[in-house]
């Protein structure tokens, strides 16, 4: 893997029109730790300096969006979906892989159908008539795979947001080609303002996308926000690993890593599982689990790079976009930080809370003679 991890290199640094400035800045050795400017992973920095990052709440409830933030984020999708789709179909998301598996190409489709399926059962969502979610949300879509594969399973009502336009309109064309016009309905909304009332959904889905969001405490509030009472809530996200008691912070050498990462996919501070348990019990939110599956999505990241060597996928690569291009690069820095426990593919799930009846609530309340 590492000799095609090189060879992609090398063939997008060797294209003629590949703008090789861009690509020196984006390759660059190192950065050097420097006195803060800002988050850790701001794109379109204008400097190379590097904040060390804080696993705590705090630094998880950064105030406002980096500038252009989202602009990026939608733009990286716009122009990257359609070469996803050709190749790896309409799920934008790791697969799901039994430990120390050797996956073929052939295995990755079905990986990923897997990776919602487990997550389903570890948050434990029960599929009986009765009980199963009849409104959902997917929160960050993608092109909607995630929404028309839960339509498809419980019949239920689902809502797609993306910050991406494209996305969207791809998303709800295919609704409509899969007859599911009536079941899955998708629209470009910012996730950390979700245009829904309260209470709206049974299940509320977010699979890889709060790695995009700059205010964790934000992105899981509103998920909470949401939620209708007894609805259940699944993350699935990529954090950084859990400090330790005695750091108050990530590496160097981490830090660098992950920069190079942030500033190809237009991802700003990441947190800690621990940090998102954090957030969820400030909520008051319940039943409370979280789950490391690193090792599971191993043959992911090998799998996307050996994908973009094809002819096809090396053509329609270079054709894409200088966003996807920068992304192509930086896929064999994603193995380096899974195989040094860096990277922690993550799942979070949690409950909101029943709402109490005005009975319960009198049962609950001692009474005062």
């Amino acid at each position: 893997m590492e000799n095609s991890a090189a060879l992609l290199h090398s063939l997008l640094l060797s294209t003629s029109w590949t703008p090789r400035r861009r690509l020196d800045r984006a390759l660059a050795t190192p950065t050097r730790l420097a006195p803060p400017a800002g988050p850790l992973c701001r794109s379109r920095r204008p400097t190379r300096s590097v904040r060390p990052m804080v696993s705590s709440t705090t630094a998880a409830r950064a105030d406002a969006a980096p500038p252009g933030l989202k602009e990026g984020i939608a733009g990286l999708y716009d122009e990257s979906s359609g070469l996803w789709e050709s190749i790896w179909g309409e799920h934008m998301h790791h697969g799901f892989y039994d430990s120390g598996e050797a996956a073929s190409m052939s295995d990755h489709r079905r990986a990923q159908i897997r990776m919602i399926e487990e997550a389903l059962a570890f948050a434990a969502v029960p599929d009986d008539p009765t009980n199963k979610p009849k409104t959902i949300v997917d929160v960050g879509c993608g092109i909607g795979g995630s929404s028309r594969y839960l339509a498809n399973k419980y019949g239920a009502q689902c809502s797609g947001i993306t910050l991406s336009p494209v996305q969207a309109e791809r998303g709800n064309a295919l609704a409509a080609a899969q007859g599911l016009a009536d079941k899955a309905s998708f629209q470009v909304a910012d996730a950390l303002e979700q245009p829904f009332p309260d209470g709206q959904f049974d299940l509320v889905w977010s699979m890889e996308s709060g790695e995009h969001m700059p205010n964790k405490q934000k992105f899981v509030g509103e998920l909470a926000r949401v939620a209708a009472p007894g609805a259940t809530i699944i993350i699935v996200t990529w954090c950084h690993r859990n400090l330790a008691l005695s750091e108050d912070s990530l590496k160097p050498d981490e830090l660098n890593l992950l920069k190079k990462i942030c500033d190809a996919y237009y991802l700003p501070d990441w947190c800690s599982p621990s940090d998102y348990v954090k957030i969820a019990e400030s909520l008051s939110l319940e039943d409370i689990k979280t789950a490391d599956w690193s090792e599971n999505v191993a043959p992911f990241w090998p799998a996307v790079i050996q994908s973009a060597l094809t002819w096809k996928g090396l053509t329609s690569l270079l054709r894409s976009g200088w966003k996807t291009i920068k992304g192509a690069l930086v896929m064999p820095l994603m193995i380096q930080g899974y195989k040094k426990g860096l990277i922690k593919f993550t799942i979070i799930t949690c409950r909101k809370p029943q709402a109490v009846t005005e009975g319960e609530a009198e049962t609950a309340s001692p009474s005062v003679e």
